[in-house]
Order: structure tokens, then C-alpha cells, then sequence
């Protein structure tokens, strides 16, 4: 976990048990349904979510606040970015 609290997330998305690139289409498919400064929290069990998400966020221009291992499971916080 991190060493400073994260924000409580405005959607959490379940994506356990399926694998890339799953996760990453259920967030890119949510981000456009929330506003900008908004939280996500991906639950995930494919560890590629690890290097996928960080990558996927700079290439969309949103923030990757951590992704952290808690047990068999992954949970990545991303803020939506706000439009240039």
C-alpha cells in the first residue's frame, strides 16, 4: 500500500478473473462516462495490469495514482485527466 492515503474512488471496477486487455477496456469504457478529477479503483487479478495501466494512463493523458498488490488480487487507482 501506499505511504500516503489515496483518494476514495468515485467508481471501483471489478475486473477479477478476466484477463488483458479487459481491465483496460472496462476503464477506457468508463472514463468517458465520468467527469474529469474523478477516481477509479481497477480490481484485477492478471498481473499485467501492473505495467498496463501505467502505460495505458500516459498514453490517454490520465493519472496513475499506484496499483498495489493486496493478497491474490491488484488494485489500481487512475484520476481521469482533465481535456487540454
Amino acid at each position: 500500500m501506499p505511504e500516503t492515503p489515496l483518494p476514495s474512488p468515485d467508481l471501483t471496477l471489478d475486473t477479477s478473473g478476466r484477463l488483458c486487455p479487459y481491465p483496460i477496456v472496462e476503464i477506457a469504457r468508463a472514463m468517458k462516462t465520468l467527469a474529469s478529477g474523478a477516481v477509479v479503483c481497477v480490481v484485477a487479478t492478471d498481473p499485467g495490469i501492473v505495467t498496463d495501466m501505467p502505460m495505458w494512463c500516459r498514453a490517454t493523458r490520465n493519472q496513475h495514482l499506484g496499483t498495489f498488490r493486496e493478497g491474490a488480487a491488484f488494485r489500481s487507482w487512475v484520476r481521469k485527466g482533465i481535456p487540454a
